[in-house]
């Protein structure tokens, strides 16, 4: 996990530096400066490569965490035509090299991403369809002046596009590199790749399966659905470094902490990962977290924090999230604190469990889903949805502390197993049939089912879902909420309409989080990137994001 940054001419102007600023600043000086913006985000080496008479720079931060001692980028093809930024992780990448070396003869990857390089001289713009894993990538082909620019399907990875007055592309993982220097910012949409010369790149791979459009009719297996999340974990387990797994005491980080310790003793019996908590003292996740580290016999560590500490925390992650979304900041500020420790201790990657929720229908309020149909169609929209909320959160705080941040439950291939499941299966609820079972249903149930056998304690795996804010401490919260409403004036909010036309605040908090991001990203397309995490409101649900808000929420003891 690393930062990208590139800079790509219209028409091979030769210094986007001097169109846009008229000052003494180099192409190279300027690219190594915006990027500096997230040089939090690959604290490990800094690379630049810069052509000048084609008015093309591109920048690495990289996080060393696969090929640690060859992999630092760009990387340049052997005839110098091909340049490539890359942020992720290839997780079928030593398949790839395997194919690559009976074409070759020989080839040893520097790293994960290098087999993107590749496999553009073999495949073109047309890659996409062999890789998998979670990336964003820029690539420049010197030889005809075309740009490659890819996404993962769910938006794990953040991207940002932008064109500055003169029509010069600009690239980043960050926001924050471009605003002052672009009048348009847009989010790169997931699952999408664009390809052609600055001006004109058109889309020409996107992610498509039937489950985007058609609700799901096949029956849940639940021996296959525990497979393919094991499969997963396993894939995601690949690094070079020391590992670790945050775990919340909620079923989705517990099961994948569960599992990982399981894949690891079969190459060490004696293996203990390496697992993490945080909350305010007596946090509901607490006990339940406890309770899963001495069943998987985990070295635990709870990170207790105090609600001033977190609190002064409230612009930094507003600038580091690049969003005004309650629920992401709320959820955020106690996770920056938690990244801050983990690396601390030397832990360049840690497992965790977002993603879920979304899949699953694992919110509190899926209870309220008038139909089966309605049930699936939100399950897509929280999917398509997740790079604004729950991908950004997770990726930008671990990485505002130079920690990588995997998700097994977002696997492309686990994603599309679980939503072909039929919604009947997943729906939670009131009384209904799965398989012989007449049951109450709680969210996540077949998730659950499926691992019943020997990963984690009953009282944790039958444990009903609690939102990271609010497991971290029921006061967290509130105090949050009244310590931003405090900020804002009853006349400063009646003109929240006048002064945010667009995604206008509807709360005192809100409009707090709003003024904050509207000084660090001045701008309406800036702006325009943040889409709001709400319940469906449509189902009789109340609009604070909080899962205690919802009827069915259960204070949850363990």
């Amino acid at each position: 996990m690393c930062g990208i940054f590139a800079i790509f001419s219209r028409d091979g102007e030769p210094n986007p530096a001097q169109i846009l600023h008229g000052s003494k600043h180099s192409l190279r000086e300027l690219a190594y400066r915006q990027s500096g913006k997230q040089r939090h985000r690959g604290p490990d080496s800094t690379g630049v490569y810069v052509i000048p008479s084609e008015g093309v720079a591109m920048v690495h931060e990289r996080l060393r965490i696969v090929g640690v001692e060859m992999g630092d980028q760009p990387f340049v093809s052997e005839d110098g035509n091909l340049i490539l930024v890359a942020n992720g992780e290839i997780y079928n990448y030593l398949e790839l090299s395997a194919e690559i070396a009976k074409k070759r003869g020989s080839y040893n990857p520097k790293s994960d991403c290098h087999v993107i390089l590749e496999l553009y001289q073999d495949y073109g713009k047309d890659l996409l369809q062999y890789i998998t894993g979670m990336f964003a990538f820029a690539l420049y082909d010197r030889t005809t002046k075309e740009v490659l620019l890819a996404r993962d399907p769910f938006g794990i990875i953040p991207m940002y596009v932008g064109e500055d007055a003169s029509g010069n592309l600009w690239v980043a993982s960050e926001m924050k590199c471009l605003v002052d220097t672009c009048s348009k910012v847009e989010t790169f949409t997931p699952g999408e790749a664009r390809f052609g010369k600055v001006g004109d790149l058109k889309t020409c791979w996107q992610f498509q399966e039937s489950w985007i459009k058609e609700v799901s009719t096949q029956t849940c297996d639940l021996s296959l659905l525990r497979a393919n999340l094991e499969s997963a974990v396993r894939s995601h387990l690949q690094c070079d470094v020391h590992l670790g797994a945050l775990l919340s005491g909620g079923v989705d980080s517990s099961l994948i902490a569960s599992i990982a310790t399981k894949i690891m003793r079969e190459r060490d019996p004696n293996f203990r990962l390496k697992t993490f908590s945080v909350g305010l003292k007596d946090a509901p996740d607490f006990q339940a977290a406890r309770s899963v580290a001495k069943y998987i016999d985990s070295d635990h560590k709870e990170i207790i924090f105090e609600i001033d500490e977190a609190l002064d925390g409230i612009r930094d992650i507003v600038y580091h999230l690049e969003t005004y979304d309650v629920t992401t900041v709320r959820c955020s500020l106690p996770m920056l604190l938690l990244a801050r420790y983990i690396k601390s201790t030397g832990i360049k990657m840690i497992l965790s469990g977002e993603g879920a929720d979304e899949i699953f229908g694992g919110y509190l309020y899926f209870h309220k889903a008038p139909s089966y149909d309605d049930f699936h169609e939100e399950l897509v929209k929280r999917v398509s949805q997740l790079h604004l909320s729950d991908c950004l959160r997770a990726n930008k705080v671990a990485m505002a502390k130079g920690v990588e941040l995997r998700v097994p439950f977002l696997d492309t291939g686990f994603v599309n197993h679980v939503m072909q499941i039929r919604p009947e299966d997943k729906i939670p609820g009131p009384l209904n049939k799965f398989g012989e079972v007449q049951q109450k249903r709680l969210e996540k149930y077949v998730l659950r089912a499926a691992f019943a056998d020997n990963y984690l304690p009953d009282e944790v795996l039958w444990r009903q879902k609690e939102q990271f804010s609010d497991g971290v401490g029921y006061d967290w919260i509130d105090s949050i909420r009244r310590v931003a409403t405090s900020h804002v004036s009853d006349e400063e909010f009646s003109a929240a309409a006048l002064r945010f036309p667009f995604n206008t605040p509807t709360t005192k908090e809100a409009f707090y989080y709003r003024c904050i991001f509207a000084e660090q990203f001045p701008g309406e397309s800036a702006a325009r990137t943040v889409v709001r995490w709400v319940p469906r409101l449509d189902w009789g649900c109340p609009e604070d994001p909080s899962g205690r808000a919802q009827a069915v929420h259960q204070v949850n003891k363990v």
